[in-house]
């Protein structure tokens, strides 16, 4: 993983960043907290702009996550549901968690949208229930903007001021994200086969 994301930046550069950004929003496995520190310690060695990772990052960001609010809108809460029902066993979720996450959202709805782009493994699946709630484009953009350009510019800054240090840390990055991977790999296949024996016994 993290090798891919170094081929992309050294290859693309700041449009880079935002192609592997746009990834991670659209598959939420390519984490930023790899991609934009990365990029920050590139800008620091002077081979690509700071303020074009900034932009270029947050633009894909924001493109990423556009896609599944259209996504909650283009389905509807009645298909999505009817989805969930015949097939969420294999997404390891029920039509109640559909319900109570959208009930959760419709309380809080521009904060959950704000607060949500800087949580990790919620900031993609925070733009569907968007979507399914009717929320004004417009309002979705603006919050999803400042959410993303703020946990872009922290992730930046991170990779930034590691500077000649980030060498030794990214030895580290590529095993632990494959070790994270398998463990989010086993404890999916674990919901799966807990919720295929329910079904069976049901």
């Amino acid at each position: 993983m993290f090798d891919f994301i170094t081929r992309m930046i050294d290859t693309l550069g700041a449009l880079g960043v935002g192609v592997v950004m746009f990834l991670e929003n659209v598959f939420p496995p390519i984490p930023s907290e790899l991609v934009m520190p990365l990029a920050g310690f590139q800008a620091a060695q002077g081979q690509v702009s700071l303020i074009a990772i900034f932009v270029m990052g947050t633009i894909g960001a924001v493109a990423g996550a556009y896609l599944w609010f259209w996504v909650g809108q283009a389905i509807g809460r009645k298909r999505l549901e009817a989805f969930i029902d015949r097939y969420g066993v294999w997404l390891t979720l029920e039509v109640a968690d559909v319900r109570r996450a959208i009930e959760w959202f419709d309380r809080h709805d521009k904060a959950a949208v704000f607060f949500g782009r800087m949580v990790p493994g919620i900031r993609t699946l925070i733009s569907v229930p968007a979507g399914l709630s009717g929320m004004r484009l417009r309002t979705f953009f603006i919050y999803t903007t400042i959410g993303s350009a703020i946990w872009n510019a922290g992730l930046i800054a991170a990779g930034y001021l590691l500077s000649a240090n980030y060498d030794r840390v990214a030895v580290y990055l590529n095993p632990v994200t494959n070790i994270l991977l398998t463990v989010l790999l086993v404890w999916y296949v674990f919901r799966v086969l807990r919720k295929l024996i329910s079904r069976s016994r049901g």
